[in-house]
C-alpha cells in the first residue's frame, strides 16, 4: 500500500515527529509523521490526535494529519534503563552539576569541565568495565576529580552530595532531547506531574 503523502492546509512537510504511544497511553517516541501515516493505513495504530488545519491524501484516501498516535497492540518496554552510562546521559542524569562540590557547568572556572568519576575506584575491580554502573558513577567537576583520584571516597576528604541509582528512562531520554508541549501533556497523563517537572 503506498504511503505516499501529500499535505493540504500548511505547507507540505513530513519532519514534524508525530507522538507514539503504546495501547496503554504509556508515551514511547517521537516518530516521523511519514512512519506514523504507515502504522495507521496498515491498522497497526489509530491517530489519538490530529492538526485540524492539515490533511494528508494517500492512497486514494484522506487522513487527518496525526500528531499523537496510539498503538493497536501493547509494546513491551523493560522497565531497566535501555542504554548503558554515557557521559551524556550521566550528566543529564546529575543535571550537569558536580557531585561532590556542588557547582553546575555554567559556574566552573576556565578551563574546567564534567567528567565521569567512580565512586568506587575503577582499580578496585577486576573487570574495569563492572565499574561503570549508574551506582558508581556520578558527575564531577575535573578539579574534584582529580583531588580525589583512585581514592576510595572515605580517604578522599570529598562528600557526595547524591546517591547514585539508575535512573528512570523517561527522566532521562526526555531530560537529553527537548520536550514539547504535546509530550509534556501525556507525560503528566502517564507519568504524573512529578516526572514532568523533573524534566524542566
Amino acid at each position: 500500500m503506498s504511503t505516499q503523502m501529500h499535505t493540504r492546509g500548511a505547507a507540505p512537510s513530513t519532519t514534524r515527529g508525530c507522538l507514539a504511544l503504546n495501547a496503554s497511553y504509556e508515551p514511547l517516541e517521537m516518530l516521523p509523521v511519514a512512519r506514523a501515516v504507515r502504522l495507521v493505513l496498515e491498522n497497526r495504530a489509530e491517530i489519538v490526535e490530529a492538526d485540524p488545519e492539515r490533511a494528508i491524501r494517500s492512497a486514494g484516501r484522506r487522513l487527518a494529519y496525526p500528531v499523537v498516535i496510539r498503538l493497536a497492540r501493547y509494546v513491551h518496554v523493560p522497565r531497566r534503563l535501555r542504554r548503558g552510562v554515557s557521559n551524556t546521559l550521566l550528566f543529564a542524569r546529575d543535571g550537569y552539576t558536580c557531585a561532590y562540590c556542588g557547582r553546575h557547568r555554567s559556574e566552573l572556572r576556565q578551563r574546567e569541565f564534567l567528567t565521569r568519576d567512580h565512586v568506587v575506584p575503577q582499580c578496585e575491580f577486576a573487570d574495569r568495565n563492572a565499574a561503570n554502573t549508574w551506582e558508581n558513577c556520578v558527575t564531577a567537576c575535573n578539579t574534584c576529580n582529580h583531588a580525589k583520584g583512585s581514592l576510595p571516597l572515605a580517604r578522599s576528604g570529598l562528600t557526595l552530595r547524591v546517591v547514585p541509582a539508575e535512573p528512570h528512562f523517561v527522566r532521562l531520554e526526555w531530560k537529553v532531547r527537548s520536550l514539547t508541549p504535546l509530550q509534556e501533556k501525556y507525560v503528566r497523563m502517564f507519568f504524573g506531574d512529578g516526572v514532568a517537572e523533573s524534566l524542566r
